[in-house]
């Protein structure tokens, strides 16, 4: 093991490494603070260029680029209320809301701070249980799956801010739009209108930039005093007070991390289900949950979920290496670029070229100690955004959500999807529904679906099997504890107060 560390360190030292590094981590910067340009979609223009690179300087390209990416996410979110990547989502409502209460500093510190250790507690996980956490990821079958996307939909309608009541019926709105397109069992179209260009269904990123991009400028547009207020981030002690922060919440960056560690270990699931899912545990356990999501914003949320989703990104990387399993669709295109290289992932890469493992593991450490002087840097230029002119400003939003709804297809459907749901996410927060629940209904409704009828065929609808397996009966519990404890927390709420009066 020690010689194959000291080969490893041998191999970061080479200057073409380093140079696609460094390039690597502004790219991952730009697109990441730009609505609708995904860390996935970064990778994958990052491919081509990843051909001419050695094995190692293109999985270090592609590792420094996806986890600046993530961070870059948070900064329109803060900022203009536009999660800049799908893992941002979460508490995109949150930060926003600080930034406008004059907190914008601390709310991007804790988001830097908590994606740095995130990354490197992944990192960790990656190098101490890759072998055992793939195994297990491993027994996962259809049903299990059902039932860890039931539990992310869970959550969804109690992270929803407001009536619970309205956030049910917005999870509902977003399942409907997943329909759209061929039925998954039968192959016959769905609500298509005879439109070949629907038989695709609804793409999931011009969805998100219509809800929250085009949303928010309408609302700047049509309603004066609501619009993006010019903020002013003052960097001066910004890490004395994040750490200041994190301890203080510390429980959130634990549980953060543990979360996006377990949830990025399983094959599909990604940084994106594990900042929802922090997000709703950190909620329900939080004495302050009631403030999650609310007009004044709260920053626990922002150290849990901001801490998930770097874990899962590192974490991923789990059934990819050991079994050559994709952990998200980053790591499904990097096994692709390694089979080019000639690298097979699988159990015969820890025994046959440990090196080269070794030297990946440290790149994740590299990676997100990069992060924190960049993202340092890129948080003091971020600043200079709301400084234009709203005018000027609005424009430029409407014309990045238009570039990046178009990027993911080449095609106008894209563009007309985003403009509708725009105007459909508009008219949904004026009359109080949450537009998150909408978000997670289409990125988990094809995963319910999918499991669903997989797990019904083949068994020729026997049911029991999601009940008597031992993981799905977990999972199965945990979803009904997810649903029902905020209600039992009412209740003894209730019971407090009565009990006070007297």
């Amino acid at each position: 093991m020690g010689q194959d560390l000291v080969a490893a360190f041998g191999m970061l030292a080479d200057g073409t490494l380093l140079i696609a590094v460094l390039a690597a981590a502004v790219y991952g910067l730009f697109i990441g603070a730009i609505p609708g340009l995904t860390a996935t979609l970064a990778t994958a223009l990052l491919v081509p260029f990843a051909f001419f690179l050695d094995p190692l300087p293109a999985i270090a390209a592609i590792i420094t680029m996806s986890a600046m990416a993530i961070f870059a996410g948070d900064l329109p979110s803060a900022l203009v209320r536009m999660p800049g990547t799908p893992a941002s989502a979460a508490y995109t409502e949150d930060a926003y809301r600080l930034t406008q209460a004059g907190h914008g500093s601390l709310v991007l510190g804790v988001a830097l701070v908590g994606s740095a250790i995130g990354g490197i507690v992944g990192a960790v996980v990656l190098m101490a249980a890759a072998p055992a956490l793939a195994e297990f990821a491993l027994r996962f079958t259809s049903y299990e799956y059902f039932w860890v996307a039931v539990l992310g939909l869970a959550a969804s309608v109690i992270i929803s801010r407001g009536s619970q009541v309205k956030g049910a019926v917005s999870l509902l709105v977003g399942l409907l739009l997943s329909t759209v397109g061929i039925d998954i069992a039968l192959g016959y179209a769905r609500f298509t209108f005879g439109s070949t260009d629907l038989l695709q269904g609804i793409s999931f990123i011009p969805a998100m930039i219509g809800l929250f991009g085009l949303s928010e400028v309408l609302r700047n547009v049509l309603h004066p005093t609501g619009r993006v207020r010019p903020v002013r981030l003052e960097t001066r002690g910004m890490f004395r007070d994040t750490f200041r922060t994190l301890w203080r919440y510390k429980k959130g960056v634990v549980s953060g991390n543990a979360i996006g560690g377990g949830i990025g270990a399983l094959p599909g699931a990604g940084g994106d289900i594990a900042a929802w899912v922090s997000y709703a545990a950190t909620k329900n356990a939080s004495r302050e949950g009631d403030r999650f999501g609310k007009g004044e914003g709260h920053i626990e949320p922002i150290v849990a979920a901001g801490s998930a989703n770097n874990a899962a990104l590192a974490s991923a990387y789990v059934p990819s290496l050991a079994f050559g399993i994709p952990g998200d669709t980053i790591t499904a295109i990097l096994i692709g670029v390694l089979l080019v290289k000639g690298v097979q992932p699988g159990p015969m890469l820890f025994t046959e070229q440990a090196p080269l493992l070794f030297a990946i593991y440290l790149i994740f450490i590299l990676a997100n100690l990069l992060l924190l002087p960049l993202g340092y840097l890129a948080i003091r230029g971020s600043g200079l955004l709301l400084r234009v002119p709203a005018a000027v400003l609005m424009p430029v939003i409407v014309a990045f959500c238009v570039v990046g709804s178009f990027a993911i297809n080449n095609g106008y459907l894209e563009i007309l999807v985003m403009l509708l749901l725009g105007v459909l996410g508009y008219a949904m927060e004026r009359t109080g529904f949450p537009l998150a629940p909408v978000v997670l209904g289409l990125v988990l409704g094809p995963i319910v679906e999918i499991n669903f009828m997989q797990s019904v065929i083949k068994t020729n609808w026997d049911l029991t099997q999601f009940f008597t397996r031992p993981i799905s009966a977990v999972l199965l519990v945990v979803t009904v504890l997810v649903l029902i404890y905020p209600l039992l927390r009412s209740g003894q709420r209730r019971l407090n107060r009565k009990s006070s009066d007297h």
